[in-house]
């Protein structure tokens, strides 16, 4: 599939090994379709802002399989900790410090130093 090209999330395998090479993924949330990239690649993360015509100054989700996933990018206090516990896997985003710069690019966070990250509810998006 060419890199200009979205790949299906129908295959987990499929999807990652579209996320690792650079390009984008469609993948199915709670209630959408949601354009995907990997969020340390800042080339990547331009293709969805291209893709979607989004203004670079509007912070993209950090979308993750599971809380643990979710605190090695941000840094969660016992708020958000207690919220992520009720509420996730699901639709709720939490936005909090940014822990690690390097799983979540500038681009992606649109330069601020908060990071929202998201566990979906749907099991093919966490795949």
């Amino acid at each position: 599939m060419p890199a200009d090209r979205a790949a299906r999330g129908d295959s987990p395998e499929i999807a990652a090994e579209a996320l690792k090479t650079g390009r984008l993924v469609i993948l199915p949330t709670e209630t959408v379709y949601g354009l995907a990239a990997d969020a340390s690649n800042p080339q990547a993360v331009a293709r969805i802002f291209e893709a979607k015509g989004r203004p670079r100054f509007n912070p993209l989700i950090a979308h993750v399989a599971n809380a643990v996933d979710a605190e090695a990018i941000a840094v969660f206090d016992a708020k958000a900790r207690a919220l992520a516990e009720a509420f996730w896997p699901g639709p709720l985003t939490i936005v909090a410090p940014v822990r690690d710069r390097e799983r979540v690019c500038d681009l992606a966070r649109a330069g601020l130093d908060s990071v929202a990250v998201r566990v979906p509810g749907h099991p093919r998006a966490r795949a």
